[in-house]
C-alpha cells in the first residue's frame, strides 16, 4: 500500500527557511518521479517542483529559493525553502508517479498524494 507522509511544516517568520520531508513507502521510490505542489486557501493547487531520477524542474518564480532533492536510501523526498515570504503560505503536498523516468509536471498525471503539511509564513 502506497503511503506518502509529509512533515516539516510550521509557522515561520518572513525570510526564514524550512525543509519539508516526504516519507514514501509501498512503491519503488528510486524509480519514481516525485513532485511538490502547494495550495493556499481559495487558490487552486499549483506545481512547485519535481525530480525525475536526479533531474530537477521548478516553477520558474521559485527556483532561486526552493530546492528539491531525494534520498533514495531513505525513500525520502525533500523541499528546502529559503527566504520564505508570506505568499509562500500554503499546504504543501508531495506526489509520486511510480515508474516515470522523466518530468510529469501536471498534477493529474501523478498517481499518489500525501495528506500535506501546512506552512505559514507570518511575523
Amino acid at each position: 500500500q502506497v503511503q506518502l507522509v509529509e512533515s516539516g511544516g510550521g509557522l515561520i517568520q518572513p525570510g526564514g527557511s524550512l525543509r519539508l520531508s516526504c516519507a514514501a513507502s509501498g512503491f519503488n521510490f528510486s524509480t519514481s518521479t516525485m513532485g511538490w505542489f502547494r495550495q493556499a486557501p481559495g487558490n487552486e493547487r499549483e506545481f512547485v517542483a519535481e525530480i525525475a531520477r536526479s533531474f530537477t524542474y521548478y516553477k520558474e518564480s521559485l527556483k532561486d529559493r526552493f530546492a528539491i532533492s531525494r534520498d533514495n536510501s531513505k525513500n525520502t523526498l525533500y523541499l528546502q525553502m529559503n527566504s520564505l515570504k508570506p505568499e509562500d503560505s500554503a499546504r504543501y503536498y508531495c506526489a509520486s508517479k511510480p515508474g516515470a523516468t522523466w518530468f510529469v509536471r501536471h498534477e493529474k498525471e501523478y498517481d499518489y498524494w500525501g495528506p500535506g503539511t501546512q506552512v505559514t509564513v507570518s511575523s
